[in-house]
């Protein structure tokens, strides 16, 4: 199944898994760190042991239908993806691909993100076209600090292309990065290409892409919020922070202007759903944005209709 029909059949597909599915919450930002074959080798066991050491969890280094299985005991869906490198990837790590087939077995917990690193331009465009219409993807994932490269570089312009004329989210890393802190040198991370300001341009040039920032964007959370409030199509996900961190004006705009444009997210495995849903209980959020945060406002960007 591909082309256009074939791709809004996949869409409707997955549509109609997750409204039938009684969902009480979408994580719009988890992450796939392992391919079947990667959790199952054992390397890929000792790359998990060393994960959840980290992460101090014994759910880190899940690989997808374990991600699925994880989510649909609580009754949630999960935005899943990886991320492209231009160098060699890790031999644990899944593909678009795989990502694609699993999700499809697994639509009523699953959202499928794709990822193609922007500088491959418009090798990349005809790359991300062939995710959407043979593998149903739902949107990307870009990482402007891992992935150096600034979001307004016109070479990705022609991959926002193809998501603009599907309707597709593009989701942005923004702000200071978990990979690399605390080490010499940030492990040669450079902070300065997740500045969410240079999302303005590409809003500004892509209407009809949504946008969503992922987490509070520090030390840019006003520019963050500027935007969200100016170019309608930008939302924010709330993933990475503990929720009684977040700076204030960040909850200020939650309960006011952006309580349709906020998004639940947590950055798993660094937060599990039950701790991000008790540390939110800690803060000033209103209870009657809750519900907006954890399900509505993404039904509404992926145009699911609730059953």
């Amino acid at each position: 199944m591909s082309g256009p029909t074939g791709h809004a059949a996949l869409a409707a597909a997955g549509n109609a898994a997750l409204a039938g599915a009684g969902l009480t919450a979408i994580d719009v930002h988890t992450h796939v760190h392992f391919s079947v074959r990667g959790a199952q080798s054992d390397a890929g066991r000792e790359r998990i042991r060393q994960m959840q050491e980290h992460f101090r969890s014994d759910v880190a280094g899940m690989d997808l239908p374990g991600l699925a299985a994880f989510y649909r005991e609580r009754r949630m869906a999960a935005v899943a993806f990886t991320i492209d490198s231009l160098g060699e990837t890790a031999e644990h790590a899944p593909t678009n691909e795989e990502i694609g087939e699993l999700a499809a077995e697994h639509r009523d917990a699953i959202v499928p993100f794709g990822s193609v690193h922007p500088l491959r331009g418009r090798g990349g465009a005809a790359i991300a076209r062939r995710l959407i219409e043979t593998y149903g993807m739902r949107g990307f994932k870009f990482h402007p600090s891992v992935q150096e490269f600034y979001p307004n570089d016109r070479t990705a312009y022609p991959i926002y292309e193809v998501l603009a004329e599907y309707g597709l989210p593009a989701l942005f890393h923004t702000g200071q990065n978990g990979v690399g802190a605390g080490t010499k040198g940030g492990g040669g991370v450079r902070l300065k290409y997740s500045d969410p300001l240079y999302l303005d341009d590409v809003a500004a040039d892509f209407p009809d892409m949504p946008i969503v920032m992922a987490h509070p964007s520090f030390p840019w959370q006003d520019v963050a919020l500027a935007i969200a409030t100016h170019k309608a199509q930008v939302y924010i996900d709330l993933s990475g922070w503990s929720p009684k961190y977040w700076p204030a004006q960040l909850v200020q705009y939650a309960n006011t202007l952006l309580r349709h444009k906020v998004l639940f997210g947590t950055d798993f495995p660094l937060f599990t759903p039950e701790r991000w849903r008790a540390d939110l209980e800690k803060t000033e959020v209103r209870d009657s944005v809750k519900p907006g945060i954890m399900l509505d406002n993404a039904l509404r960007l992926f145009g699911i209709e609730p059953a």
